[in-house]
């Protein structure tokens, strides 16, 4: 299972990825998370160009066995989604860490961050 040592985690199986600048945090579910769900065939996120506090809903994944909530890892507007998922859901299957990424967020509060999970812990609570 891959859990890529640059990114934060939740226990929730979101991961961030915060830019060069530290503003900007990239988010998306992790390898973990896309093999418990199955084959992703839809995402609806409801909260685009909105605030979003740290764990509030921000979406939704649909797969064939479930759907499942988008927490959000921390405080910020959700700026951009990947609309390459609209027709290609299953690239978060494929590459969760890259091509699969859901969305963008302007993070309001950075420091957040620091409350997130490493790659070392998640991987304890993965058991991976």
């Amino acid at each position: 299972m891959s859990i890529p040592a640059d990114l934060s985690y939740t226990k929730d199986h979101e991961w961030l990825r915060i830019s060069d600048d530290g503003t900007i945090a990239t988010v998306g579910i992790t390898h973990f998370a896309q093999s418990e769900l199955g084959d992703i065939v839809y995402l609806e996120i409801d909260e685009l160009d909105n605030d979003v506090d740290k764990d509030e809903v921000f979406g939704t994944v649909e797969a064939v066995k479930t759907v499942s909530e988008l927490l959000m890892p921390v405080s910020g507007v959700v700026t951009e989604f990947n609309e390459g998922l609209e027709d290609n859901p299953e690239l978060v299957n494929t590459d969760p860490y890259g091509e699969g990424w859901i969305v963008k967020i302007t993070m309001s509060n950075p420091a957040e961050v620091s409350e997130l999970l490493n790659a070392e812990t998640y991987a304890a609570v993965v058991g991976g």
